[in-house]
């Protein structure tokens, strides 16, 4: 592999590779067309206990091509984007369009809401990462987290990884456009042991851009901090109380909240919030905005899958909805215009403008649960019941009393929204949904 991740542009070669498509469905009688081609080239790297484990070199290409004939559609894809190849995958689509049954909101997105101005958001950093260098940072982590204390006895191992993606989409309403994009990361999981009992943690960094990651020194001692904070590990009676979500754990919530919000939701009508638009969800002083267009946002994205400009919008304000994340066939579903999200969110920003510090949510909270990490799948999307395996703190007077492992705590989402008491400045920026603490004003705690 090149020492670096190829930084030449690859996007006029996918835009030869979607033209081919595009011409060769109207050649074949469809009435609107659409293609999707990308590369995408990696690097990744595992080392445990100063071993290397595994070398990953990635390189991927592929094309989807969607045909409409009326309102009848039919989908194929590709690897090999020769133009032979894809003309072949087209005559798939078209032949497949032919059985299937119409519906009435099949389509592509309505002319006016393309993107016609493709702001360049800083999204591609090509890392000039050698394997050699790979393996020298993840054992640098690893060791620096080992060496944090003599009750760290072993490891899962610390990671490096390198992605760089180009992507071109186009449709038969002559929006053409691509972008590059690259995502970095280092990671690191250690245990640690203190007589019969054994306790894991991690800590990782991600970027877009290579110079902006956690140093491999201070992720690794983050780990060995987390994993050593663990130990002596107790049980909880069951009762109710406050519990305060870390900035990683709160993220999951929100995604919750997206997908009760998501137009296939409601159009299924198989959501928690079901036609929720205007009415408080949040309390007042809660809000979320999406924001598409940051420099360098792991979440940004100058138009979304289906060539829709995207834009900034609030969706809570207030505590209030303000609208469903809509592509342009859920959002025809319900007599509504897409938002731009066909594939997503872009950066949603969750914050207030009293969010305060993790000391102060702590000592806000009083006595509770600081839960860390959450385990299992208990969550009702339609009903909104939530149940999950939890492990953390137990906090007495603000302060931290001792670690909690093995308990479950559950709610209602729909509740547990509206009890949210605060939320932390404590922001994390590690992926497309950006949030911090989040303090729920009581839920049940099931233990011994």
């Amino acid at each position: 592999m090149p020492q670096a991740l190829e930084p030449h542009d690859r996007t006029a070669s996918l835009e030869d590779a979607v033209r081919c498509a595009l011409e060769e469905s109207a050649r074949l009688g469809a009435s609107e067309a659409e293609a999707d081609a990308s590369i995408g080239q990696g690097l990744g790297v595992t080392v445990r206990l100063g071993d290397v484990e595994t070398i990953e070199y990635q390189r991927d290409r592929g094309m989807a091509v969607t045909v409409y004939f009326g309102r009848r559609k039919g989908s194929a894809s590709t690897a090999d984007l020769s133009a032979a190849a894809v003309r072949a995958s087209v005559e798939k689509a078209c032949a497949l369009a032919r059985y299937t049954a119409e519906d009435p909101y099949a389509g592509l997105a309505d002319p006016e809401a393309l993107a016609r101005d493709i702001p360049d958001l800083d999204l591609d950093h090509p890392w000039a990462l050698t394997a050699e260098a790979a393996i020298d940072i993840a054992k640098r982590c690893e060791r620096s987290g080992m060496a944090v204390d003599a009750r760290i006895t072993n490891s899962e191992g610390a990671s490096v990884s390198t992605q760089r993606h180009t992507a071109v989409y186009g449709n038969s309403l002559g929006f053409l456009a691509g972008y590059s994009g690259t995502s970095h990361s280092v990671s690191c999981a250690l245990l640690a042991q203190e007589g019969e009992q054994m306790q894991r943690d991690y800590w990782y960094s991600a970027a877009r851009d290579a110079l902006e990651l956690e140093s491999a020194e201070a992720i690794g001692v983050a780990a060995g901090q987390r994993a050593c904070a663990r130990l002596g590990a107790r049980r909880l009676t069951t009762r109710r109380a406050p519990v305060l979500f870390s900035p990683e754990m709160a993220r999951g919530l929100v995604q919750h909240f997206l997908a009760a919000v998501s137009g296939s939701s409601q159009y299924r009508k198989a959501s928690f919030l079901l036609d929720a638009a205007g009415e408080p969800v949040f309390p007042a002083f809660v809000r979320m905005s999406e924001r598409p267009h940051i420099a360098k946002g792991l979440g940004s994205a100058p138009f979304d899958a289906e060539g829709v400009a995207t834009r900034d919008r609030e969706l809570i304000e207030g505590g209030r909805l303000q609208g469903y994340v809509l592509g342009s066939y859920s959002a025809r579903r319900l007599g509504l215009k897409t938002t731009g999200n066909a594939g997503g969110i872009h950066n949603l920003l969750v914050g207030s403008d009293a969010a305060c510090s993790r000391e102060a949510l702590l000592g806000q909270m009083g006595s509770g649960l600081w839960v860390t990490e959450l385990m299992g799948q208990g969550v009702n999307g339609v009903t909104g019941d939530y149940s999950r395996g939890a492990s953390g703190f137990w906090v007495e007077n603000g302060a931290i009393a001792f670690p909690v492992q093995e308990v479950t705590i559950a709610g209602n989402l729909r509740q547990m929204f509206e009890q949210i008491v605060a939320l932390g400045d404590d922001i994390d920026a590690r992926a497309s949904i950006r949030c911090g603490s989040l303090l729920v004003g009581e839920m049940t705690i099931a233990g011994e």
